[in-house]
């Protein structure tokens, strides 16, 4: 885990930070095992008051490893084994654990994001309570590229928190936007020309408040959401649908080889 993620805590605050950087931290098995066990460790952490979770080197995380959609275009690679519609972590399949896993912790997260954060590097951002966006950041909910939904969680987020016109432009689109658009919307909190001194800043000023009041605060505006579980389910199903698809593995291919997809009609 070690070689993907590292943890340290001073003052009650975790500072987690994704270390694959010379991947841009791109979501391999690894990552995914790394995020779901961080998250899970921390929420039994004795004097935890607050996380930041962030990326080494370029970028916050740049989604899945292209490894793995490699693997898809052969129909259906690894992904295809597991039954995405099983519920492993409560209302959660793994991979929507690394997402939900921090939404889950009963204290703040604050996502300091910069570089790119894209598909599933933007829905790990969406895991957390708190965005601080550096300026140049750039981000896209990138699945449609690759013939897929989001589906590590994000579409109940992302109903929260983006007008209903604008979610769908974004996901039908998949087109990458910028740290201003991204506050326009409302998927940025904050825009900082040092997001994670910014974030562990305000991670130290919450650690400082009552931490009964801090973690009931989190519970109260948790329950706040609508019904997740049939988002995250619906997301799974029709993620398995595509997995390997005609479709889907065109879209792939034509990625990989750098030219326009020919897609099929149903």
């Amino acid at each position: 885990m070690e070689d993907r993620i590292s943890v340290s805590m001073t003052g009650g605050v975790a500072d987690v930070r994704l270390v694959r950087g010379d991947k841009m931290n791109a979501l391999d098995a690894a990552m995914f095992e790394a995020l779901v066990d961080t998250a899970e460790k921390l929420k039994t952490q004795m004097g935890l008051r607050a996380v930041v979770l962030s990326g080494e080197g370029r970028a916050f995380c740049a989604g899945l490893d292209t490894s793995r959609f490699a693997a898809m275009s052969g129909g259906g690679g690894e992904a295809k084994l597991r039954d995405l519609a099983a519920r492993t972590h409560g209302l959660t399949n793994h991979s929507q654990q690394a997402v939900w896993g921090w939404r889950q912790l009963p204290v703040p997260v604050i996502a300091a994001v910069h570089g790119v954060a894209f598909g599933g590097g933007f829905q790990l951002a969406l895991g957390a309570d708190i965005r601080f966006l550096a300026p140049d950041t750039k981000m896209s909910i990138m699945e449609i590229k690759w013939g897929l939904v989001p589906d590590m969680a994000g579409t109940p987020i992302l109903s929260q928190l983006v007008r209903d016109d604008i979610l769908r432009e974004l996901t039908y689109t998949g087109r990458i936007f910028s740290a201003q658009e991204a506050m326009s919307f409302g998927l940025a909190t904050r825009l900082c020309d040092d997001p994670r001194s910014a974030a562990l800043e305000t991670a130290r000023d919450i650690a400082g408040k009552s931490p009964d009041a801090i973690r009931a605060i989190k519970r109260l505006l948790n329950k706040l959401s609508i019904d997740p579980g049939p988002a995250l389910l619906a997301e799974s199903v029709e993620q398995m649908k595509l997995m390997g698809s005609p479709n889907q593995s065109e879209a792939v291919r034509a990625n990989i080889e750098k030219r326009a997809p020919n897609f099929a009609d149903q």
